[in-house]
């Protein structure tokens, strides 16, 4: 088991989240009533259960009953570990993500040679920082200025900078590039719900993606030793702007993940260990997180919930989880996380092809932990303390070899102060 890792530091102001309203057409078919529902028929990847509108779940004998009040438009709780789902409410329906779409984003082009290695730097200019949406949220990047690839990844899933991930894109290549690259990832991870316009979630018309889908992204990103390291980091330095003939400052920035951190009411979840939230006034709040109790490892999705109660998806998602980890082994399974493409598992149930048939019909073959070790020379990194779970994944061919449960890396869990 690792050693503590670094103490985060003093919580500060949690960054705004973009409002710019778009509709997107497919998003709700425009329903503008108080409970708007999936208006066609959703996918079956994963399982038939996950196709049908409303709850699905299968108690067994001593199973908690679900928790009241969950007024999410979509969620779904799942084992991390074996892809088991445990229970879920419409969790096919293509709603506008906001910025948990920024989990494709990271898990597409973290590890790509653009961007190796973290330590790079990148002096920023005014084409990078172009087409950045009004009311976008924003870490500080300045034009003019140089940052490392490490500095741009904490302003992307701390403070949920648009200007950072605008960067990014361009280093990577640009921003239709970029897009590019996260909607043929997300089908190869089997995420068919998803429609990618913007690489920041920023609001677009078309672009839809859904609880089961960013719950995919979360478990294939969680696979990722810098993608867990970021996500489940509680504050940080940021570089400031630099002036002539002064020494560059940097100021502190926090995670928006209010499970995390705490703050405004919200207590920090015991075990969690990210992912990412998400707001535009079209979205509503989303959010996804990965949480460790025992050894279970659980994943939560959360769209738009309609409580009028303050940070109402912190508080659905927690209750979910907690349910999700009293249930473990006393619920049947509706559905699971599918395994991508390219894993080579077999024909999967569930399983789905892109023209939207099953691949026990077309023969087509149809990820789960956390982390956050500092990188040398950071700052700010939250409680965190490392555990094992799972099984060690083995690398053939140039994917992995997954079976009915997923590799978990190191899990590394934030522990709130009491």
């Amino acid at each position: 088991m690792p050693a503590l890792k670094k103490i985060a530091l003093t919580v500060t102001s949690a960054a705004l989240l973009s409002t710019f309203v778009v509709v997107p057409a497919s998003a709700v078919d425009q329903d503008t009533s108080d409970n708007p529902k999936p208006t066609a028929p959703m996918s079956k990847v994963g399982g038939e259960r996950l196709a049908r509108i409303g709850t699905q779940v299968e108690l067994g004998p001593g199973a908690p009953v679900l928790p009241k009040d969950l007024t999410g438009r979509s969620w779904i709780v799942a084992d991390a570990e074996s892809g088991e789902v445990l229970a879920s409410h419409n969790p096919h329906w293509r709603l506008p993500p906001a910025s948990t779409l920024k989990m494709l984003f990271a898990d597409t082009i973290m590890e790509s040679p653009e961007l190796q290695p973290k330590t790079m730097t990148h002096k920023v200019s005014n084409e990078d920082l172009a087409g950045i949406g009004e009311g976008s949220s924003l870490v500080g990047v300045k034009e003019h200025q140089t940052y490392t690839v490490h500095d741009l990844w904490l302003g992307v899933f701390l403070r949920s900078g648009n200007d950072a991930v605008h960067v990014l894109s361009s280093m990577y290549g640009g921003v239709p590039k970029t897009v590019a690259a996260m909607q043929e990832h997300a089908e190869e991870l089997q995420a068919l719900d998803t429609q990618v316009v913007s690489p920041d979630g920023y609001d677009a018309p078309e672009q839809v993606s859904s609880a089961y889908d960013l719950t995919l992204f979360a478990r294939s990103g969680l696979q990722k030793a810098d993608f867990r390291e970021y996500c489940s980091t509680a504050a940080a330095d940021f570089p400031g702007e630099e002036k002539k003939g002064k020494k560059r400052e940097s100021f502190q920035i926090q995670n928006t993940n209010r499970l995390l951190t705490g703050d405004a009411g919200v207590v920090p979840y015991k075990g969690i260990a990210g992912v990412k939230n998400g707001y535009t006034t079209h979205a509503g709040n989303t959010f996804t997180g990965v949480a460790e109790r025992n050894g279970k490892v659980l994943l939560v999705t959360v769209m738009n919930p309609s409580s009028d109660e303050a940070h109402a998806v912190y508080k659905e998602a927690a209750s979910l989880l907690d349910w999700g980890f009293d249930a473990a082994g006393k619920v049947t399974p509706v559905g699971e996380l599918v395994p991508p493409r390219s894993a080579e598992t077999g024909v999967g149930k569930g399983s789905e092809s892109a023209s939207g048939t099953s691949a026990a019909d077309d023969g087509k073959k149809g990820p789960a932990a956390t982390h956050a070790s500092a990188a040398g020379g950071s700052s700010g990194i939250g409680v965190a303390l490392g555990i094992t779970g799972g099984v060690l994944a083995l690398l053939a061919a140039g994917v992995f070899l997954v079976n009915r449960r997923w590799p978990l890396p190191d899990l590394v869990r934030r522990l709130p102060r009491r």
